[in-house]
């Protein structure tokens, strides 16, 4: 693997995904209809040095905000929301590590990050009776270390990392107070014995995020490469919030492409014959409807920069307030991000004619992108919790989807 240049400020960053972005979008459409993977361009993410950003600045890296990285995410998402998913689940997972890692572990899995090594998520599993259970599990060896079995589904990027994060209870270990077993991450070389990458995810829409399947047979893990997940939890905590700020700045990537899109859409199509216009563009009716859609993902824009900016506050100063109100404000953002995603997706068509329906301009992308997407965790949770917050000031939970 290439040894990635190592980008210095959140200035940086932003202009290198708005330089990806360009080059990225410029066949996502047909990456997205044939189902290819984005390989290339996932190993132009880990060239770029953005991988490594978040790399605290004691070990080297440029630790830029969370303002920063969010704003990475929403241009990479408006020129092609499957890649833009890729490296989610990589940034959540440094996160971790940062907060729960031994210091031998941010040492190793910092510099690999820098390199531009890429790591996956292995978390969600089908079986359970809701998405919060887990069944695979890190069980004790008699040899020191552990052995991981299990099964897991929606493993964003697993194909293309370099490390495998696996979320697992750790079997015989006390239960926590509230009864649940505990959890840890273990990190995973991907090619490790014992572990199976399956491409069988076939999503409508973020087809090319390869979010397939991961098999786990008696992958034996070393101690070291075990962190704790539960103990996230155990205070006022922005873990949650940090990783749901990135998939709101996803969902307004999308809404700003959808945008971009129904323009050049408008640009090409016909005026209706009653409007006496000369131009699509020229129909105030056409107009009015551009104008509302902007209006809405603006909007969504702007609580997001707002929620980042919490977030960042709040890790400024975790208090219970503080975290608290970063939970919330994301929560709006996220909720106001996804419909501005699935309305300005939508709005593209009726802005475009029924030339923008055709196949081979692959428009339906960002509407496809938007609802698989928004369906990552519901929003109207996230609703509830913002109207307790405001009715009577109840904080909302700690857990890792507010």
């Amino acid at each position: 693997m290439t040894t990635a240049p190592v980008i210095q400020s959140g200035e940086e960053a932003v202009e290198v995904a708005r330089k990806l972005a360009d080059s990225f979008a410029e066949q996502a459409g047909d990456r997205d209809r044939e189902r290819r993977p984005p390989a290339a361009e996932v190993a132009e993410l880990s060239e770029s040095g953005l991988l490594g950003i978040t790399v605290p600045a004691r070990f080297g890296g440029a630790e830029v905000s969370v303002a920063a990285l969010t704003e990475v995410f929403r241009t990479l998402a408006a020129a092609d929301a499957s890649i833009a998913q890729i490296p989610h689940s990589h940034f959540v997972f440094l996160e971790a590590l940062r907060r729960q890692g031994t210091e031998e572990q941010h040492a190793r899995y910092f510099a690999e990050a820098l390199d531009g090594a890429r790591f996956a998520n292995a978390q969600s599993e089908r079986g359970g009776r809701t998405a919060a259970e887990d069944a695979t599990t890190l069980r004790r060896r008699e040899d020191g270390g552990y052995v991981l079995d299990g099964e897991k589904y929606y493993s964003t990027g697993a194909l293309f990392a370099d490390w495998l994060v696996v979320r697992a209870v750790l079997a015989g270990e006390a239960p926590l107070p509230t009864g649940a077993a505990p959890k840890a991450l273990a990190y995973i070389r991907r090619g490790t014995e014992g572990v199976t990458v399956e491409d069988d995810w076939d999503g409508m829409g973020q087809r090319t995020t390869a979010s397939g399947t991961v098999r786990l047979d008696g992958v034996r893990v070393d101690d070291g490469e075990v962190v704790p997940y539960s103990p996230l939890f155990d205070g006022p905590t922005t873990y949650g919030a940090r990783a749901q700020v990135l998939h709101a700045a996803i969902d307004a990537g999308i809404a700003r492409g959808a945008v971009g899109a129904a323009v050049l859409a408008v640009a090409k199509a016909r005026p209706w014959f009653e409007s006496g216009a000369g131009t699509a563009a020229g129909d105030p009716l056409v107009a009015q409807q551009a104008g509302e859609v902007e209006i809405v993902v603006r909007a969504a824009e702007a609580l997001l920069h707002e929620a980042a900016d919490a977030v960042d506050t709040a890790e400024r100063e975790p208090t219970g307030g503080a975290t608290a109100r970063a939970s919330v404000a994301t929560a709006v953002a996220r909720v106001a991000a996804a419909r501005a995603s699935l309305e300005a997706s939508s709005a593209l068509f009726e802005l475009g004619g029924t030339r923008s329906a055709a196949a081979s301009p692959n428009l339906s992308r960002y509407w496809r992108d938007a609802r698989t997407h928004t369906l990552h965790d519901p929003a109207r949770w996230k609703v509830q919790h913002v109207g307790r917050w405001l009715l009577s000031g109840t904080p909302p939970p700690r857990h890792g989807q507010l």
